[in-house]
């Protein structure tokens, strides 16, 4: 029960994650990636912050810069590029590579072995993904496309490193400390790199807000807590839930249609995410143990 339970909260931060693009696309202001990055995650770091009331301590100080600019500084402001430049699924089935890049940095960094099962749940994913967003009118923008992969392979290196140190703190603190990092790394270059935002509307500031508490504060910690408990290629494979829900959400509120090959990639989708939970349910407890040490 526990078990399904982990697993449960951590694949309600994918799919909340899945309504970023649709979010992007019709609450926000074009054009400002690294700003809008930067409101994302600084006010609900210091937020959070306030009322943890802890700092990072010793050598922590640089682990939490590079995992707040893994996590949030690089991988939201190549998210939010991708998302601007590519409709909402094609940035979604670039990033579904991560599953790829995470299995092998878990090998590199963390020991973990390369199993059968886990590189197949990676591909019915990301082909599950493909299904659900390549049409015909799926726009490959190379700017896009190149944010996208680099996006992939920032937040893996961030889900395998936030594995690899575990802090002495609460999962609160610690995703505190990250989207804090994350938005302080954001703002010199939002200030230099792009012009000023216009006035806010209530609509932009609704987006601002949903995605900063909900979609950034909330979600990550219990994005943090998954990598804690499950290994990092099974909350990859979660991540697969972000495309299928920003696909639902284009038929429930933007009237899009859905084809049968779509039905047919969700299926796939659920089907990998299911083939990567069997593998680890299936794994030694000797093996587990070694590689949570």
């Amino acid at each position: 029960m526990a078990r399904s339970t982990d697993l449960l909260l951590t694949a309600i931060a994918p799919a909340i994650w899945g309504s970023t693009y649709i979010v992007t696309t019709e609450f926000l202001p074009a054009g400002y990636p690294l700003t809008v990055a930067m409101l994302r995650a600084l006010p609900a770091g210091l937020l959070l912050l306030l009322l943890v009331r802890q700092l990072p301590a010793g050598a922590w100080w640089l682990k939490v810069l590079v995992l707040g600019a893994l996590n949030f500084s690089i991988f939201w402001w190549l998210l939010f590029v991708a998302a601007y430049r590519l409709p909402g699924g094609v940035a979604a089935v670039v990033l579904a590579i991560q599953p790829f890049i995470v299995i092998v940095l878990a090998r590199m960094l963390l020991g973990s072995a390369i199993r059968a099962l886990a590189i197949i749940a990676a591909v019915a994913g990301m082909g599950g993904v493909g299904l659900l967003i390549l049409t015909p009118q799926a726009a490959l923008d190379p700017m896009g496309l190149v944010a996208g992969l680099a996006g992939a392979v920032s937040m893996a290196a961030g889900t395998v490193l936030s594995r690899r140190w575990q802090p002495p703190v609460s999962l609160l603190t610690f995703t505190a400390w990250q989207l804090t990092a994350g938005g302080v790394l954001l703002l010199p270059a939002a200030i230099l790199l792009e012009p000023t935002l216009p006035d806010l509307t209530g609509t932009n500031i609704l987006g601002l807000a949903y995605l900063g508490l909900i979609g950034a504060a909330i979600t990550y910690i219990l994005w943090f807590r998954g990598i804690a408990r499950l290994e990092p290629s099974v909350v990859a494979t979660l991540g697969f839930l972000s495309p299928m829900t920003a696909v639902v959400l284009g038929w429930w509120a933007l009237g899009q249609t859905l084809s049968p090959w779509q039905f047919l990639g969700m299926l796939m989708v659920l089907g990998s995410v299911w083939l990567s939970q069997r593998k680890r349910r299936s794994r030694p407890t000797a093996t587990l143990a070694q590689e949570t040490r």
